[in-house]
């Protein structure tokens, strides 16, 4: 993967971080909402840094919980069109639209990866 789609793949984690970060905060009242937001991130970072291919050229290779390729694929999928989709809901309807796109856009730039996952 060249650096520059690694680069766009480093944003769209910070974006879905965000998408989940923004409905947690939007389906909470008062200071419940800061426990939402902390948790729903914990949670996300939690759930991308754990499960990984072993190898994985696209991260560190090393995994505390390695999983099978389509499975990893799935996880980011999840988080990464989640974080999209989570905007949406939240009501930033572009932004979670934007998220989205640019998410397939990465795909289609990682073909080689997405071979090699599966």
């Amino acid at each position: 993967m060249n650096s520059a789609n690694l680069a766009l793949r480093f944003l769209l984690e910070l974006a879905a971080l965000g998408g989940f970060g923004a409905l947690a905060w939007s389906l909470a009242d008062g200071w419940w909402r800061i426990v939402a937001v902390i948790l729903a991130l914990v949670v996300v970072m939690t759930l991308w840094g754990m499960f990984g291919v072993p190898d994985d050229p696209s991260r560190s290779g090393n995994a505390p919980v390695p999983v099978p390729g389509l499975a990893r694929l799935g996880l980011e999928l999840v988080i990464l069109l989640g974080g999209g989709v989570a905007f949406y809901i939240a009501g930033y309807g572009f932004t979670g639209i934007t998220v989205g796109a640019l998410v397939l856009l990465h795909y289609a730039l990682s073909v080689d990866r997405l071979i090699w996952l599966l």
